[in-house]
């Protein structure tokens, strides 16, 4: 598989993902954000098909839902960072794995996410 088409593949992926966010009927608490993972990669740039036993934990997705944020000791709320349709990286093994509806996903506390990417 090219870089170039790999890349395209990636991006439809992400766009189609945008149009589930508003189907999954799940609402994290506080500071909790609910991710779907990006797949892993299945090759190398070069073209090797890389084996299940030596893929790497995914550490990007894009946010599905997110809680409204915590409530500090004085009553006020703070908001979380990231949106709906964000595309975030986050820490590798942070966060909960989750099945909904034969569908994967993560939720993770606002702390575990370490960026956003920019669209």
């Amino acid at each position: 598989m090219n870089v170039q088409f790999e890349r395209s593949f990636n991006n439809s992926v992400r766009k189609l993902r945008t149009h589930i966010v508003a189907s999954v009927n799940i609402k994290p608490l506080e500071d909790k954000i609910l991710v779907q993972a990006v797949e892993a990669e299945t090759t190398t740039a070069s073209g090797l098909v890389i084996p299940d036993t030596a893929k790497e934990k995914p550490q990007e997705g894009t946010v599905i839902a997110v809680g409204e944020g915590r409530v500090t000791e004085q009553g006020n709320r703070v908001p979380v960072d990231v949106k709906e349709g964000d595309t975030v990286i986050y820490s590798k093994y942070g966060g909960t794995e989750i099945k909904y509806a034969g569908e994967e996903y993560l939720i993770l506390s606002a702390r575990d996410v370490l960026a956003v990417i920019g669209k």
